[in-house]
């Protein structure tokens, strides 16, 4: 009797389902997803891993604003497959990638000169996608003394 149970609790899951909407991937849990990481997530069609992909930004940049002398990272969060490849651009001007990680770009000590737009490019065999932002470097006053009728 419990072997009838659990099929017919597997074919009502499996009745379930909405087609004609893609599930998300198996690879990629969403923002609320719990997953296990030895949980497989079967594909209707019967492969286990969807096919190549082009990138597509699951979370884009977003615009910011930060003290001068602060730190702030931007992120974004890419899929993919292959694995995109990311080109960080500050107004049009290469960044050098050296000591970032993957999907995070960390701007160190502000300055005015940081303030601008930020277009992060992902890249694969099979397309690029872009998202883009602006940061804007405010300056606090820090280290200025307000007295009243002016600034000492």
């Amino acid at each position: 009797m419990k072997k009838a149970e659990v099929q017919m609790t597997l074919k009502k899951g499996a009745d379930d389902r909405t087609y004609g909407v893609e599930p998300p991937s198996p690879r990629l849990a969403s923002k609320r997803a719990k997953v296990n990481p030895d949980q497989v997530v079967p594909d209707p069609e019967g492969s286990l891993y969807p096919t190549q992909t082009p990138p597509v930004f699951i979370r884009k940049m977003r615009n910011s604003a930060v003290g001068t002398g602060c730190d702030i990272r931007l992120k974004v969060a890419v899929a993919g497959d292959p694995q995109p490849t990311l080109y960080w651009y500050h107004n049009d001007d290469l960044l050098n990638m050296d000591n970032q990680e993957y999907g995070g770009l960390w701007i160190r000590d502000c300055k005015q000169s940081d303030a601008g737009l930020y277009t992060c490019i992902a890249t694969n065999s099979l397309g690029e996608a872009r998202s883009s932002a602006v940061l804007a470097v405010l300056d606090l006053g820090e280290g200025r003394l307000e007295v009243e009728g002016g600034v000492e």
